[in-house]
């Protein structure tokens, strides 16, 4: 299946000030979630960004928030963002119930997200994989998500691969979400992000 703009949303997982720096290749997934959270803006993606316990981990990188209105952002105490959409009662024995959340952000009734953030095992994973349980269609950005160890990192990739979801980078994502070449969209994403 194709990741279609008018069908997709961009989810940014906990990007946040006092993490980054810990992250193994921190400037990496910084700079490659900025472009796409930069083409998706271009293109018409919603985005939605979750910061985990902000008052303990800091906010948003200000690269990233201050791209951002603030109806983008979604605070979480639970480390899966679908989990505190369902008020804490994803996971065994839930019935899948969307309350607020990221279901209740601005492009969060979509059936496709496209991912990234971190840390790769654990709020983008659990994310993920709640995702999934919640019948989404979910593409995660393998070079836009990061953990504070690689190994870390490549456990969930293969985990989040095996329970159904497609890894996948950001110029596929944003290949697809253009969807044709010879528009003025298309060029003007060509010229200013395809390099």
């Amino acid at each position: 299946m194709l990741i279609h703009p008018d069908r997709s949303t961009l989810l940014v997982i906990d990007i946040q000030e006092r993490l980054q720096p810990f992250i193994d290749q921190g400037d990496s997934v910084l700079a490659h979630s900025q472009w796409l959270l930069r083409v998706a803006q271009r293109i018409g993606v919603p985005v939605i960004c979750t910061e985990q316990y902000p008052r303990g981990i800091g906010p948003t990188v200000p690269a990233l928030r201050e791209l951002l209105p603030d109806s983008a952002v979604v605070e979480k105490i639970y480390f899966s963002a679908v989990a505190e959409c369902a008020g804490g009662l994803a996971g065994p024995g839930s019935d899948g119930a969307e309350g607020g959340g990221i279901f209740a952000a601005p492009g969060g009734e979509r059936r496709q997200f496209v991912v990234v953030g971190t840390e790769s095992h654990v709020c983008v994973m659990q994310t993920v994989l709640d995702l999934l349980a919640a019948g989404r269609r979910v593409f995660v950005v393998e070079e836009a998500v990061g953990s504070r160890r690689a190994s870390d990192k490549a456990l969930a990739l293969e985990r989040m691969r095996r329970h159904g979801a497609d890894i996948v980078s950001r110029e596929m994502v944003a290949f697809e979400w253009l969807q044709r070449a010879g528009t003025d969209l298309f060029r003007g994403v060509s010229r200013d992000f395809i390099k």
